[in-house]
């Protein structure tokens, strides 16, 4: 996500990303002739995800023994810092060989600007071998070609503390809405908070899901700039919102733990995340099916006929005019294959996007079957559904108000300025 950032800040961090560039994919080799790139040995994978160093690590070791081609891991916790970081990295010498990113608006972004790689040939080969699902190619499209390749797929539940629930005299998990309100209850009673906020970054989850799971053609027509944030059933969801908060619902959005630590330590019995939180879970030795599970949200309208399933999937991408770009192609069609997927996957005890790839998680393994079915109506995360400057000012206003609710409206009116400002350049 963008920021606003002082000129000095900014300064900073380009001066930073052109010394950490400059050592990207090592040297040694004879200097490549005009026109071709320089083949290396190793490659620096930039990631917001400084949680997943193990795991990323894992994968660079399994793609040197493969391939022959390592990678190294350079890590960010800090979402601003980081997007700012790569927005500069393009000015530098030497682009980022490889890097995480969103998909929607925010790669569009990229691939507007001619920044990114164009990996078109890729998709066709790997959705001809089976190593992408065919329903994840309209992600990563623009125009009729694609960008990037992608780096997971995630679909966001709601994990729980099995102790937790047990203390509380939860015997099982809800089913409907209501239930899992009732459930909150017990455990107010226990004194655990029933369900884990923050006020940055994630403040959107539970307006995405309270929205999807009451009204989803709203909110994919919220996304597509065919709705208001203003109108009477985003103002019903977020009224919905206060109410939970002003019950007591949720943890402290203001707090600097890290929300498996929360978690495992009971001061929050239910987290609202992508599949990809088991990884973070099973760093904390959290043993999945024993010390945490998760179960699928019900939708907060019983009425609708599909339950609403947030659904994301994050590229891995590169620099279009990456010095290495031979090297890259080598390493992400490896990492495509059921055999990189496979060990991704395990790495960190989470789904794969690949459909071949063996994943030990009896858990995960049946809701990526499951979700399959027609009983579910995919939902694209909001994150990545919602316009730049849109998410960045809905993003403040979700954070203050989780912080201090009051009337959502004044709030939702500023995210409709910035829509109404974003979509009238659309047109």
């Amino acid at each position: 996500m963008q920021r606003k950032t002082n000129r000095k800040a900014l300064a900073a961090l380009v001066i930073a990303g052109a010394l950490a560039l400059s050592a990207c994919g090592g040297g040694g080799a004879a200097a490549p002739k005009k026109g071709e790139d320089k083949p290396v040995d190793s490659l620096k994978f930039y990631n917001d995800k400084g949680g997943w160093k193990d795991a990323f690590t894992q994968v660079g070791a399994a793609s040197k023994k493969d391939i022959g081609v390592g990678m190294q891991p350079v890590g960010y916790s800090d979402s601003n810092t980081y997007t700012a970081f790569i927005r500069s990295s393009f000015r530098t010498k030497e682009k980022a060989d490889l890097f995480t990113w969103h998909t929607g608006k925010e790669l569009q972004d990229l691939v507007d600007q001619k920044l990114v790689a164009d990996t078109t040939d890729q998709w066709t080969k790997a959705i001809a071998d089976g190593n992408i699902p065919e329903q994840l190619k309209q992600y990563f499209t623009y125009g009729d070609k694609q960008y990037c390749v992608p780096l997971n797929a995630g679909y966001w539940v709601m994990y729980y503390n099995k102790a937790v629930f047990k203390k509380a005299g939860i015997t099982d998990t809800p089913k409907s809405w209501a239930d899992m309100l009732k459930d909150a209850d017990k455990l107010k009673a226990i004194g655990v908070k029933p369900f884990y906020q923050t006020n940055i970054l994630f403040s959107f989850v539970w307006f995405e899901t309270l929205l999807a799971g009451k009204d989803p053609d709203l909110y994919d027509a919220l996304a597509a700039g065919k709705a208001k944030y203003t109108d009477p059933g985003v103002v019903e969801v977020m009224n919905e919102w206060k109410k939970m908060i002003d019950a007591g619902y949720f943890s402290d959005p203001g707090s600097k733990t890290e929300p498996q630590a929360q978690l495992k330590n009971g001061d929050v019995a239910m987290i609202n995340f992508g599949t990809w939180f088991s990884g973070n879970l099973n760093t904390l030795k959290m043993k999945a099916g024993t010390d945490y599970d998760f179960f699928v949200i019900p939708n907060v309208n019983p009425a609708l006929p599909k339950t609403s399933m947030i659904f994301e999937t994050g590229p891995v991408c590169s620099a279009a005019a990456s010095d290495h770009a031979s090297t890259v192609k080598k390493w992400t069609d490896w990492w495509v294959t059921p055999q990189a997927q496979t060990a991704w996957a395990n790495s960190r005890g989470d789904l794969s996007f690949n459909p071949k790839a063996e994943v030990k998680d009896p858990s995960l393994a049946a809701l990526n079957k499951d979700v399959g079915g027609d009983g579910y109506r995919l939902i694209n995360r909001w994150f990545e559904a919602t316009p730049v400057p849109v998410a960045n000012k809905a993003l403040e206003v979700f954070g203050a108000f989780v912080t201090k609710p009051g009337d959502p409206m004044p709030g939702l009116q500023k995210i409709q300025a910035e829509a109404d400002a974003y979509w009238a350049k659309q047109k």
